[in-house]
């Protein structure tokens, strides 16, 4: 199965999401930690943090 260029496009914009699980070393405690991250250009927020409306 082959994704169209439309879809690849719009997978690259979603947030990569990482998630772990994992117990404390003592094993009191299960942690379940996720990590979300996001790459945008500094234009983008430069432009949000230029804009007065703020």
């Amino acid at each position: 199965m082959k994704l169209s260029e439309k879809k690849v496009a719009q997978l690259k914009k979603m947030p990569m999401i990482e998630s772990k699980v994992f117990k404390t070393p003592d094993s009191r405690f299960v942690v379940h930690k996720t990590i979300i991250s996001q790459v945008k250009p500094v234009e983008y927020y430069q432009a949000i943090l230029d804009n007065p409306a703020l």
